[in-house]
């Protein structure tokens, strides 16, 4: 809470000072990393924490192959982009450096790795608080900037600042606390055989998660412009802030479902209902509350050079109602063991994001790009779940708990006539 909560008054400050169209350079550039950046994701997270746990003498193993698989994936993500660059942006721009400077911001995320140790020892307020160092600090370097007058290129320098704190509090942190050292890891190609086997449906699904998540701001910008990219990042970033409720609550569930699944099954059932049905109704409240008020929640916050981000929010708000249940949905499919359907699903929906955006944006601009992510979300969080004979029953909660309002009138006007 307090990392979001620093960022995005950070967001705004930044926003308010640079402009749309100079804001939507940074956010292109921020997207066209995170697409690059997909094969350093390795699918590794859940794997390594298990494997550390499972067989601590082997950790420095688990973490030097760990630790190369990432590096050359973010390796190769920062080679395609600086040639990416080259290749397409005229030199000396803005855009030009911007990419070139956040572009290295990747060869600082091999030491991700070390969160996947502090996760196997339960200690992960050590990354929590590297990260908060590395976000306070930056975003101090970032108020500076505004205050200063600074060019926008210091400002992606900035974010590549806080990579590089975070990965060298990380290191410190490992160093203290575990006594060990990153260079006694040891890579094998035994355990990058075996890692890689088992990690390529959560790496593909992660590729998938980041295309239908950042595409349609690099689609903008390559069909439209960078002023309406930066419209619409305003836009998504105030839809997006309220992603964390719905991972909370059913994080906080997920234990106690896990029991149910085997000691009561048609009470797990229930539940899931019950849960979807919360979700549900917490994103459909607050999609009509931002709907109501976007307009001047966009001027107090952002100023009036933002004002047509409004009517980007008033549509992109109503991902949430998918967002919100996919979260229960991503934890059924753990519960269910049946991981492929995270694939199949986000795959879905990146096919169907790209697709959209090529056939809106050109027409419609931001509204486009909206709609596009509006309806690739419904595609892959809940209409995909309807071709499938094993995810078929969540489908169905997913459209009872649709109708959750009319269940609940009518049964309000049961009660009355009683």
């Amino acid at each position: 809470m307090l990392n979001m909560s620093i960022t995005f008054f950070v967001i705004i400050l930044v926003a308010r000072y640079l402009g749309p169209e100079q804001f939507g350079i940074l956010a292109y550039a921020n997207s066209l990393v995170a697409l690059f950046a997909i094969a350093g994701h390795s699918g590794l997270s859940g794997l390594v924490v298990r494997e550390l746990v499972k067989h601590p003498k082997t950790r420095e193993e688990t973490m030097g192959t760990s630790f190369m698989l990432k590096g050359a994936g973010y390796l190769l993500g920062f080679v395609f982009l600086v040639i990416f660059t080259l290749l397409t942006e005229e030199q000396q721009t803005p855009e030009f450096w911007i990419l070139l400077i956040l572009a290295t911001s990747m060869l600082f995320r091999p030491f991700d790795v070390i969160d996947f140790w502090f996760q196997s020892q339960l200690e992960a307020k050590y990354v929590a608080i590297s990260r908060t160092i590395g976000l306070v600090l930056s975003s101090t370097f970032r108020v500076g900037l505004v205050f200063t007058g600074a060019h926008l290129i210091l400002f992606a320098l900035a974010n590549v600042l806080q990579v590089a704190i975070e990965s060298l509090f990380l290191i410190l942190f490992y160093l203290f606390r575990s006594n060990l050292s990153p260079t006694n890891w040891k890579a094998s190609l035994s355990r990058t055989k075996e890692l890689f086997s088992q990690g390529w449906v959560v790496f593909l699904g992660s590729v998938f998660a980041v295309i239908y998540l950042k595409v349609d701001q690099i689609m903008l910008k390559w069909l439209v412009g960078s002023e309406e990219v930066g419209l619409y990042a305003v836009a998504a970033t105030l839809s997006e802030a309220w992603y964390f409720v719905p991972v909370a609550i059913v994080a906080s569930f997920f234990p106690k479902l896990i029991k149910l699944k085997e000691s009561d099954p048609e009470l797990y059932k229930t539940r899931l209902q019950q849960i979807f049905d919360l979700l549900f109704m917490l994103a459909l409240l607050v999609a009509i509350a931002v709907t109501l008020l976007a307009q001047p929640i966009i001027t107090l916050m952002f100023g009036n050079p933002y004002l047509e981000s409004a009517s980007i929010l008033v549509v992109h708000i109503w991902a949430a109602l998918f967002i919100f249940m996919r979260a229960a949905f991503s934890k059924w499919i753990l519960i269910e063991n049946v991981l492929i359907f995270s694939l199949i699903t986000q795959g879905m929906g990146a096919i169907a994001n790209v697709f959209l955006n090529l056939l809106l944006i050109p027409e419609y601009g931001y509204i486009g790009a909206a709609y596009a992510t509006l309806i690739s979300y419904a595609i892959s969080s809940y209409l995909a779940l309807m071709f499938y004979c094993k995810t078929r029953p969540v489908f169905w909660m997913m459209t009872y708990s649709i109708f959750l309002p009319i269940r609940y009138l009518s049964l309000f006007l049961k009660t009355s006539k009683l």
